[in-house]
């Protein structure tokens, strides 16, 4: 199975080396100083949990270089995939599967719905319907990375914690691909449980991260902080009762209480969100498909936001005067649950 990580920054890097140093055939795709260093030096991961280690992967500056893939993982951060989305073609052949990687409501989440919003396109996650324009709907497998990483300089990846990554088909079967893709990694050591209710598992994820990721760009507190923090709480809990009432317009019912993702959150520790993290490292924060498409889906729904649209509103302008300051790296991507 040819296996190409397209953006391979610190979620993707990390798969990557994973699989490399099993003997996958995957090629890393990457730009600037990133793929410069990973050229001459190879790929460094710096990992807590599964020790150090080294690869020289398969390198591509150019995916037209690359040929058809059997799967193709998208590496980059959900605001990259407008860009990104057309430079794919030359790696799809008839089965190539695309697996979408990114934190937040992905731009085929209503691709195959069903029900009045069925073929929906939210526009702050997918302007303009570019990616469902280049991405077929039946190459797509859905993904949720649960593990923290980041690349502390060109060519090295510090993994901190965690080694799941869940799949799911947007349609709710168990197929012989997703099986195909989960050994693979399962292979290099991750764990990958094989989900029927990927939609569900989606919005449990987004039940932490409209609230933890902005409010902790904002206050640059950790999970820990937030989590325990008398006033900082309350307001999370705010957000996060205004996410799950946009979740049951959709049907869809929190299998997790809010009071045991606060729990969970505070027995992380003193972990920064993937938000703070592109916030210190000068990067675009990744509001729109994480924060800006629940409150989108909110008006469509008639679901009052009020505490979720402030935060928002905080957030955006944060990000607008971090990016005045700070020149974004294209080169470096993270993504941490």
């Amino acid at each position: 199975m040819r296996i190409v990580i397209a953006g391979a920054g610190a979620i993707g890097g990390y798969l990557g080396a994973r699989l490399a140093r099993a003997g996958a055939d995957v090629v890393l795709y990457a730009r600037g100083p990133h793929l410069q260093a990973m050229q001459q030096r190879g790929l460094r991961v710096r990992s807590a949990e599964g020790g150090d280690f080294e690869v020289k992967p398969q390198l591509a500056a150019d995916l037209a270089t690359v040929g058809v893939a059997d799967v193709v993982f998208l590496g980059v951060k959900a605001h990259a995939l407008t860009a990104l989305a057309p430079q794919l073609r030359p790696l799809l052949g008839p089965e190539t599967v695309v697996v979408s990687t990114q934190n937040g409501i992905p731009w085929w989440y209503f691709q195959g719905h069903g029900g009045a919003l069925e073929g929906l396109s939210l526009t702050r996650v997918d302007p303009g319907g570019i990616i469902a324009a280049s991405i077929e709907p039946q190459r797509i497998v859905g993904s949720l990375a649960y593990f923290a990483a980041d690349v502390v300089e060109p060519g090295v990846i510090r993994h901190a914690e965690g080694n799941r990554i869940s799949f799911g088909e947007p349609d709710g079967t168990r197929s012989e691909r997703t099986r195909r893709i989960a050994d693979a990694l399962i292979a290099a050591g991750f764990r990958c449980p094989l989900t029927t209710r990927f939609r569900h598992e989606i919005w449990v994820k987004l039940l932490g991260n409209v609230a933890f990721n902005p409010i902790s760009a904002l206050t640059r507190g950790t999970l820990e902080e937030l989590a325990r923090h008398p006033d900082v709480s309350r307001v999370v809990r705010e957000v996060m009762a205004e996410t799950e009432a946009v979740a049951g317009k959709l049907g869809i019912e929190m299998p997790i209480s809010i009071e045991q993702r606060l729990a969970g959150a505070g027995k992380v520790g003193a972990h920064k969100t993937s938000m703070l993290q592109d916030l210190e490292a000068g990067r675009p924060l990744e509001l729109e498909a994480v924060v800006g498409a629940v409150l989108e889906l909110g008006e469509r729904l008639g679901v009052a936001m009020p505490a979720t649209r402030a935060l928002y509103a905080s957030a955006k302008l944060l990000d607008e005067k971090s990016r005045q300051a700070v020149a974004p790296r294209a080169d470096e991507v993270v993504r941490t649950c």
